[in-house]
């Protein structure tokens, strides 16, 4: 068991190696990013990672607070799931209602990999290996997609 600052140390070394390690990685447009907190550029819509001592989640999660927006954002992205699904070479679990770790409404789109324990150091090649690829697929899906949420950019 770690301590509150130990833990908060372990997760802020490991999303910095996870960053260092994405630097030199352009995005599918040639640009730098910013992969830990990748700018989806619409509201509402973001790329998350996640990793606890349990399991690690890479996600796409649509957080409008109105239902009704978030339910056409939902149903825009089950529009482009086959390209979704051909773009990251894998299928993702969809969940049309679920709450955050605040007890928060979304909507998610995600990939889990279970066991995995950020807190083991061991475990980390196997994190990075998990999220690197994902991110760089989902990275390459939206470079596309983005323009068929043109019209909800600004709900």
């Amino acid at each position: 068991m770690y301590s509150k600052a130990e833990a908060s140390q372990l997760r802020q070394a490991f999303w910095t190696a996870f960053g260092q390690y994405m630097a030199p990685v352009l995005s599918a447009e040639g640009l730098a990013t910013n992969w830990i907190n990748y700018k989806t550029g619409v509201k509402g819509i973001a790329f998350k990672l996640h990793a606890d001592n349990r399991r690690a989640r890479i996600s796409i999660e649509l957080t409008p607070p109105d239902a009704g927006v978030r339910e056409l954002f939902f149903e825009q992205f089950l529009a482009l799931k086959t390209l979704l699904h051909e773009t990251l070479g894998e299928e993702w679990s969809w969940e049309a209602d679920a709450v955050n770790e605040h007890h928060q409404p979304l909507s998610r789109i995600y990939k889990e990999l279970a066991p995995a324990n950020l807190f083991n150091r061991d475990d980390w090649p196997a994190l990075i290996s998990f999220f690197k690829p994902r991110l760089i697929a989902l990275d390459a899906f939206w470079s596309g997609a983005q323009y068929a949420f043109e019209e909800l950019r600004e709900w």
